[in-house]
């Protein structure tokens, strides 16, 4: 221990579990940004964005149209 009362090791803070309802909310949370992300790339006004997000989708071939 250090002098505040710290861990030495840096990895002990890191391996903290995190409870299942915080889990679920930030898979929640992850899974609604990914979709804003999607639903705003996929009608996009702006040709450049529109067009990027149409050449990524078919470079993973994931159907478009």
């Amino acid at each position: 221990m250090t002098s505040k009362g710290l861990s030495a090791s840096p990895a002990a803070s890191a391996s903290q579990v995190l409870p299942l309802a915080q889990r679920k909310v930030l898979g929640a949370v992850a899974m609604l940004v990914g979709v804003a992300c999607l639903y705003f790339v996929g009608f996009a006004p702006m040709p450049a964005v529109h067009n990027a997000a149409h050449d990524t989708r078919h470079g993973a071939a994931f159907p478009c149209h």
